[in-house]
């Protein structure tokens, strides 16, 4: 994969303590990727969290950089640990305790898209899978841990806003109450950010309109883990947004509501970036 492995956009200077990344919504799919799976161009976007990073544009103009996965999810999972390597799909990786994640064929080497579908006829080799890890994985999250460290050193904490996005059909009837949320929060059940951040950035998606539920059914994967510290000022969020009030899933284009929901976007990100500045909730931390 000849792409890089990344986009970042920063802010001259930042003027928040939040960093904004989306690690799925890469769409770079080379010839020699694309050749080696069985799915066509069309089904193998479909784990991807299309247009994402484009639902998050402004997010420098208001302060915070803005780092993009340029890699599909498909060939790398950037919200997987680079541990997480299925046997199932991965050559010489041995049978053992696997989590869910991999069983599912969801390892940092995905083995299957949505709804199950295979990606590749048989498996790749563990050097490919290796090559991969090295050349995309690393550099990706060394960058996301320096722009972390930055915003830590330069106003003494820092808050990560992971953004996803979901199929509709994977959440309906899943919030409270059987209401769809348009919006999930994972902060993995208050191990990853303070209550009061969560608190308020459920406010603010709320207070523009969406309905909101928390951790269910997504709480958060490794991105919120890895680097979801509270106790030492850091605070990771996982933003999951319902594909369906902005694209045609089936075809994966965006539909007629995306630049309504795009300008919804960046004013939640606005009050977001405000948080980060002691702002609302977070003016006595």
């Amino acid at each position: 994969m000849s792409q890089r492995p990344y986009r970042l956009t920063r802010p001259e200077p930042p003027t928040t303590s939040v960093v904004v990344a989306s690690p799925h919504s890469g769409r770079a799919y080379d010839w020699a990727f694309l050749s080696s799976s069985i799915l066509d161009s069309e089904r193998i976007r479909s784990s991807e969290d299309a247009y994402v990073d484009e639902l998050m544009a402004d997010v420098p103009s208001l302060g915070a950089p803005l780092l993009v996965a340029e890699i599909p999810r498909a060939y790398i999972d950037l919200n997987r640990a680079e541990c997480e390597l299925d046997p199932a799909v991965v050559h010489g990786v041995p049978r053992g305790a696997n989590n869910p994640r991999i069983s599912s064929g969801l390892g940092v080497i995905p083995r299957v898209v949505a709804q199950g579908r295979a990606i590749y006829r048989g498996k790749i080799t563990r050097d490919e899978a290796q090559a991969r890890i090295e050349t995309v994985w690393r550099p990706y999250h060394s960058q996301l841990t320096a722009l972390l460290d930055e915003a830590q050193a330069r106003f003494g904490r820092a808050i990560l806003i992971d953004c996803h996005s979901m199929p509709h059909e994977a959440i309906e009837g899943a919030g409270p109450r059987g209401r769809t949320p348009e919006i999930v929060l994972g902060d993995r059940f208050g191990a990853s950010a303070s209550a009061d951040i969560t608190d308020a950035v459920e406010g603010i998606f709320a207070g523009l309109g969406f309905r909101v539920a928390r951790n269910v059914p997504f709480a958060g994967a490794y991105v919120t883990q890895a680097y979801g510290q509270p106790e030492q000022g850091r605070h990771a969020i996982q933003i999951e947004i319902d594909r369906s009030l902005y694209m045609d899933e089936a075809t994966v284009k965006p539909s007629a509501h995306f630049e309504t929901v795009r300008n919804l976007m960046t004013e939640a990100m606005a009050q977001v970036c405000e948080l980060g500045r002691g702002g609302r909730a977070l003016a006595a931390e």
